[in-house]
């Protein structure tokens, strides 16, 4: 596990308003934009055919990262999703065998994983990374609170209720804010209705620099149906093993679809 580190004293940034709430469903329609915008997605960068494991959200199954992984497939990754049905927390024996699917991956390929989690299960991919890294390449999460608290979602009593867990206990365990020791990206939306942006955004670590946060225009629920989010996560596991660079934001329409996040 990571080292501990001073705990943040500041209010943690509020859970989103009811009007961001409200906008969340937007997220069929952007799972119908991929038709819009599939021959673009189909210039995205190649992969190198390595290991990926996609982790879902709270109280969603592999059902909500298929099309995101029938993506990552097509450009030549060997993607699987995390096999253990629903996600309703991290209840007894759920990280065991989610290390132990990373830890048998990474043996019979020779390769390093590379970790994607959505939401809550961007805290599995983070944590997981912190334990095993030298079986992990690098880590994406999209709209993973990390860096907030229970107050920074609209989801914490939805957890309580179906992962029968105290989420106070469940979060002490943790240095959530803490970045784990390999590349890793933090995709964001500032109109995410379920969790505050400012909870998903990687402060600067000190003993890991390769650390970057990717704004990105979309809900929390179509965030990983998102066009953009797939061609951010493309262009990011893409990057040759000992070689990551920041994301490259360009002028004129790339650099509308990929703000600066520091705006």
């Amino acid at each position: 596990m990571a080292p501990k580190q001073k705990r943040n004293t500041s209010a943690p940034p509020p859970a989103p308003s009811p009007w961001l709430i409200a906008m969340e469903c937007r997220a069929p329609w952007e799972l119908g934009s991929i038709i819009a915008t599939w021959p673009v997605l189909r210039l995205a960068p190649v992969g190198d055919g390595h290991s990926v494991i996609v982790f879902p959200g709270l109280s969603a199954s592999d059902g909500s990262t298929l099309p995101l992984r029938g993506f990552l497939e097509n450009l030549g990754y060997d993607v699987s999703g995390w096999n253990q049905g629903f996600n309703f927390g991290p209840r007894a024996g759920v990280l065991q065998a989610a290390k132990q699917q990373i830890i048998d991956t990474c043996r019979v390929t020779g390769k390093k994983v590379s970790l994607i989690g959505w939401s809550l299960g961007g805290i599995y991919a983070r944590e997981l990374a912190k334990e095993l890294p030298d079986c992990v390449r690098g880590v994406i999460t999209m709209g993973t609170p990390f860096a907030g608290t229970h107050e920074s979602t609209n989801a914490w009593r939805l957890y309580e209720l179906i992962s029968g867990r105290d989420i106070h206990r469940e979060v002490d365990q943790f240095d959530l804010a803490v970045a784990p020791p390999v590349p890793t990206t933090s995709i964001f939306s500032r109109s995410d209705g379920v969790v505050a942006w400012p909870a998903s955004i990687q402060a600067p670590c000190p003993v890991n620099p390769q650390t970057e946060n990717l704004e990105v225009f979309a809900s929390h629920l179509g965030l990983g149906m998102n066009p953009s989010a797939w061609w951010a996560v493309a262009d990011r596991l893409s990057q040759a093993e000992g070689h990551w660079k920041r994301f490259e934001r360009k002028g004129g329409v790339h650099g509308m679809i990929f703000p600066d996040p520091t705006r």
